[in-house]
């Protein structure tokens, strides 16, 4: 089962619902930050699964705003998947990110050139970040396990956030001529250096 498909029948499993509802969630909920699911791609996973045997649709009644909908409900065969995937994803960390492929290249690369991406890598972690949080706040009533995923979320981000300063900053470092001891003890503050004031910016590029 994919990423993708997981987080359909999550909220498939949690109450039958169309495919406008599990849209609304996905994005009041943020799930577009750590899953893959595009809002053309929902009624073709959820097509998927029911030939699968996974999910079984119904119409619903029919509503002042048009004609009834289709609404999704799981299997027992669905369920079953759902819970088995959910706790092998608790049980398994996920290591493969090709953020970390990209660190093994550093070598390779032209110091400035990685900076000015690292500066931007770190720029979409802070705007990541940033939405999360305003997409919790603009919510009165969450259910616990979302307030869950959220604060994991914004913990995870924010740590990345901290890390990829501190990489910034031992990166310039280096460059300025420092040994790996001396780029190690470079406190993170000096991210600022290489990203501008705010963090965020570009820096330097290709030396002509």
């Amino acid at each position: 089962m994919t990423d993708a498909e997981l987080a359909v029948l999550s909220l498939v499993v949690e109450r039958p619902r169309h495919g406008y509802d599990i849209e609304r969630l996905i994005v009041a909920r943020g799930m577009r930050e750590w899953t893959d699911v595009g809002f053309s791609s929902i009624y073709y996973l959820l097509g998927k699964m029911e030939k699968a045997g996974l999910v079984e649709a119904r119409a619903d009644e029919p509503g002042e705003r048009g004609p009834s909908r289709k609404v999704y409900a799981p299997t027992g065969a669905g369920f079953s998947a759902w819970e088995a995937a959910s706790l092998h994803a608790l049980s398994v960390p996920a290591m493969r990110s090709p953020f970390s492929l990209a660190l093994s290249n550093l070598p390779g690369l032209s110091p400035d050139d990685a900076l000015a991406a690292l500066c931007e890598y770190r720029a979409q972690l802070a705007e990541r970040l940033s939405g999360m949080k305003a997409k919790r706040d603009s919510q009165e009533l969450l259910d616990w396990f979302v307030t869950e995923l959220f604060d994991y979320s914004e913990q995870m981000l924010g740590a990345e956030v901290r890390w990829v300063d501190g990489l910034i900053g031992r990166m310039e470092r280096r460059g300025e001529g420092g040994n790996d001891a001396q780029a190690q003890a470079q406190p993170a503050a000096d991210r600022r250096d290489a990203c501008g004031d705010d963090g965020g910016g570009a820096h330097g590029g290709r030396p002509e």
